[in-house]
């Protein structure tokens, strides 16, 4: 074993800031404190570490393969500092500190996004930052909190608490169906303009539910492609063709009458909404609150 005593604990800090902001002023000025001080750490620590961490260039500072290593140890050290801390205030304190918050771009900006505000407003001490992206984010590389996750579940490590779920309808633009015509079967839907979701392992097939418990897989003729979920609402509003969205993403537009639901009766097979977060002990209470606060909101 190392001898910890030999490094300073403090300098992983700013090592990490260094990383995640890519330049020694940018981690200044995120952590309050001189450029030079910045550059004295780092120098101490390599110097602590016997190991060069970063290549330092006038332009830009690459992290060395010892450097990236180090930097994921040392993000799931301060993570589990900072677990050790909430855990020892916890129960003497409300929620505080920052909670780092994933969720996918279009559940994310529609449905956490109010969820998180309502939560930082009831605990003024909880800094909150939210990470919208369809992206598998890394979560102990990454310094997340909790991720918000949608679909099927892979194997993971990690614990996971159902939220909730979600399906998907097929939706027009009432001036699209104007324009084209309204299907008479699920079997017609392959004639008509769709846009697609790219993102997806298999964009322009789904699998519908319907009355009866009947099942049937429609093909589709792809029109349009993008690779977010907002994009595909929003090329379905100015009536670029069918498309596929989640249930709580237009349920909004068709109460509105901005969207028409296609086949009312038929939908895709529902998915689960999970929370997923590092695997410990003791789950901080800003975690808590947020999962207790997203289960309320679902009942």
């Amino acid at each position: 074993m190392s001898n910890l005593g030999a490094i300073n604990l403090n300098r992983l800090f700013v090592f990490v800031a260094v990383v995640e902001k890519g330049s020694l002023t940018a981690a200044a000025q995120k952590l309050g404190i001189a450029k030079t001080m910045v550059s004295t750490h780092m120098q101490r620590l390599e110097a602590e570490l016997g190991v060069s961490l970063l290549i330092r260039t006038t332009r830009k500072i690459t992290v060395t393969e010892a450097g990236q290593a180090f930097y994921a140890a040392s993000c799931r050290a301060l993570h589990d500092i900072d677990d050790a801390v909430a855990q020892a205030s916890d129960g003497t304190t409300l929620p505080q500190g920052t909670l780092r918050v994933t969720a996918p771009v279009d559940y994310g900006a529609d449905v956490i996004t109010p969820l998180l505000i309502s939560l930082q407003q009831r605990y003024p001490a909880l800094r909150i930052e939210l990470l919208c992206a369809d992206r598998r984010v890394d979560l102990i590389a990454e310094g997340i909190d909790v991720a918000v996750r949608l679909g099927r579940m892979a194997d993971s490590t990690h614990r996971a608490v159902r939220l909730g779920g979600y399906t998907k309808w097929l939706v027009a633009s009432p001036r699209f169906l104007e324009r084209h015509g309204v299907p008479q079967t699920l079997a017609d839907l392959g004639a008509f303009p769709f846009i697609s979701l790219s993102v997806l392992a298999q964009p322009l097939l789904f699998h519908f539910g319907g009355p009866r418990k009947q099942k049937q897989s429609v093909r589709f003729n792809e029109a349009f492609s993008t690779n977010t979920a907002h994009a595909c609402r929003a090329a379905a509003l100015a009536g670029g063709g069918l498309a596929m969205l989640t249930d709580f993403s237009i349920s909004a537009d068709v109460a509105a009458g901005r969207l028409v639901r296609v086949f009312p009766k038929w939908a895709s097979p529902g998915s689960d909404i999970h929370a997923i977060f590092p695997t410990t002990r003791y789950v901080p209470s800003k975690v808590r609150v947020f999962i207790d606060e997203i289960k309320a909101r679902k009942e």
